[in-house]
């Protein structure tokens, strides 16, 4: 058995010993056909793995930054185009006419009708099935506010084919053509923002996103068109009282129809369009923000937790800021009429009309900067942790809010270089440097006190309803229709036993409720869900102190919007920089600023109803 064993340890040993250059004698051929095999099959499982995983990729899983990316920059190119055609068009050269960026608007117009009528259709196709809508995308009074400033724009369209019909026969059918196009478009987007600008489209997700972001990109430019038209007839205006004054070295270029006007009221038509422009031009930029919060909301996730209608707000104690309010508001109208009337006269009463202006800024601005001083005071007393859930809404009003302040900040650090380099000796030459310097602490103030305001938690979602009060726990309370879990544990006596009560709740969001309605419940109610009770001292200074800042942001947005503008006439900063270098930083900071203040009222009218 020993001699036997022998040869064939010899075998083995020879059959895995290595001979000249790396080769081994084996005496199993069969073991690397097995390794072979198996070697293939799992390189063939990789391929298919592979292949599925970008299957998937192209096709059910979609990359959705990729999405938002493409129809970014879709949206911008557009925008960039119509901007060309204005550019041009401001060169009054022949290559371009007005025709030809009204036509390309009256396009993207009638894109944006096909995209709203499609969706519509298709929601109303789908209307048993439950869609997700995102309550914070919008609220009743803004869409009031949209819905009166489209009726002054459909006002405006009404002008702008009166104008149309008195010059029909010189001018291009294109001017009439694109105020009806405009004023179907109006009213089929203000019923779209009534029904549909709370979805969160979770179906042809890619598809949408282009389609959303035209309308916001369309709005953008209808509402840089108006500035634009604003602008240019501005300007037209200050040359005509530079020329009565005296100065005679500044020319504009003023183009009227080749023919005579067939009607009475072309003159009429033509003048009142840049009364209504403001408000035009207001309507179009929220239009852009409430659409762009749309695009934001595509495919995503809505917290019901979190998306839920906040209750009335109580008005208890509201007697100081509405009459300083009041009062400033009133101011307002005074000095615009007077600055308006005497600002076109002598140089005197020029000079007197501007330093009157400033000093009205400054008072003003000094009670702004001194309320809004007051309410980040009261919060850095009282401290509440910070809401860090996702709110795409209240993220864009934070970066509008910061990004419409550049404007005016680039105006008045251009009027504290002009002040400090200037020989002028004016009299509101000192008054100009204080108000300039005061615009730029007002709005840094009112931002933060308006951002605080937005990212604190509500009171009664942390139980502090009232000072000195302990409060008691959430699951005591029954101001809410949908019971939240507590520490964990869902309390079983406050569900519903009938089954779909949790699909009522985007339905009945509009009214402020959600789930189905509770029976009477023999448990204790929470504190703060007496409707009697009135509030705190530190919550009513903070109503008042936001009442007055809504009233003195309206007040400072008439100024500019009907004609009250002082960085034109003042002269100051014209001889530091020049006639064509400040018209082109008052061309951007001033529509910057008008929508600053508009932006500053609907913030803080959220933050009247939070506090």
């Amino acid at each position: 058995m020993r001699a036997s064993s022998l040869p064939a340890i010899a075998l083995t040993r020879l059959g895995t010993r290595t001979f000249g250059e790396g080769r081994t004698l084996d005496s199993s051929p069969a073991e690397p056909r097995l390794l072979s095999s198996s070697t293939s099959s799992s390189s063939s499982e990789r391929e298919k793995k592979i292949f599925t995983k970008l299957t998937v990729s192209l096709t059910e899983d979609y990359p959705q930054k990729n999405a938002e990316i493409l129809s970014g920059q879709y949206g911008t190119n557009l925008l960039l185009i119509g901007i060309a055609l204005m550019l041009a068009i401001a060169n009054h050269g022949a290559s371009v006419e007005e025709e030809c960026l009204l036509s390309f608007i009256t396009t993207l117009m009638i894109l944006q009708l096909f995209w709203m009528m499609w969706y519509i259709a298709k929601r109303d196709r789908q209307s048993d099935l439950q869609a997700e809508r995102d309550v914070h995308a919008t609220t009743c009074w803004i869409r009031g506010g949209l819905t009166l400033l489209a009726l002054l724009s459909l006002i405006m369209d009404a002008f702008r084919i009166g104008y149309f019909v008195g010059y029909r026969s010189c001018v291009s059918p294109v001017l009439g053509v694109y105020p009806v196009i405009h004023a179907t478009h109006t009213i089929a987007q203000v019923h779209f923002l009534w029904f549909h600008i709370k979805d969160v489209i979770k179906t042809f997700t890619t598809f949408e996103r282009f389609g959303v972001i035209h309308a916001v990109f369309t709005n953008l430019l209808l509402w840089c068109n108006g500035v634009m038209s604003e602008a240019e007839h501005f300007l037209k205006h200050h040359t005509r009282k530079l020329t009565a004054l005296g100065y005679t070295n500044v020319t504009m270029v003023d183009i009227k129809p080749p023919c005579n006007c067939t009607t009475s009221a072309c003159a009429m038509f033509s003048n009142s369009l840049y009364y209504l422009y403001p408000f035009n031009i207001e309507y179009h930029i929220f239009v852009s923000a409430l659409l762009f919060v749309m695009w934001k909301n595509i495919g995503r996730t809505i917290d019901l937790q979190y998306n839920r209608k906040r209750l009335a707000t109580r008005t208890q104690g509201l007697v100081i800021g509405p009459i300083l309010g009041l009062g400033a508001l009133a101011s307002t109208i005074g000095v615009l009429v007077v600055y308006i009337i005497h600002v076109e006269e002598s140089l005197d009463t020029r000079e007197s009309a501007i330093s009157m202006f400033y000093i009205y800024g400054i008072v003003m601005l000094g009670f702004m900067c001194s309320a809004g001083a007051a309410g980040l005071v009261i919060y850095r007393a009282d401290p509440v942790p910070m809401d860090t859930t996702k709110n795409p809404s209240r993220k864009l009003d934070t970066e509008l809010l910061f990004g419409s302040s550049v404007g005016s900040w680039l105006m008045s650090w251009c009027s504290v270089v002009a002040v400090a380099t200037t020989r002028s000796g004016s009299s509101y030459r000192w008054t100009n440097l204080t108000y300039s310097l005061l615009i730029v602490l007002e709005k840094y103030v009112q931002n933060l006190f308006i951002i605080e305001s937005l990212y604190r938690h509500r009171e009664e979602e942390d139980g502090e309803d009232s000072e000195g009060v302990e409060a008691a726990p959430e699951i005591f309370s029954v101001a809410s229709s949908l019971a939240p879990p507590y520490n964990g544990i869902i309390n079983q006596a406050y569900e519903n036993p009938e089954k779909g009560c949790a699909a009522l709740g985007n339905e009945r969001e509009e009214d402020g409720q959600y789930g189905c309605p509770q029976k009477h419940l023999g448990v204790p109610l929470h504190v703060g869900t007496n409707g009697q009770e009135t509030p705190s001292k530190k919550r009513q200074i903070l109503k008042n102190i936001a009442v007055f800042l809504f009233m003195c942001n309206i007040s400072l947005w008439i100024l500019p919007a009907f004609g009250c503008r002082p960085q034109y006439d003042n002269g100051l900063e014209e001889e530091t920089f020049g006639f064509p270098i400040w018209t082109t930083v008052l061309n951007f900071a001033i529509p910057m600023n008008l929508f600053y203040r508009m932006h500053s009222v609907a913030s803080l009218f959220e933050v009247f109803r939070r506090v």
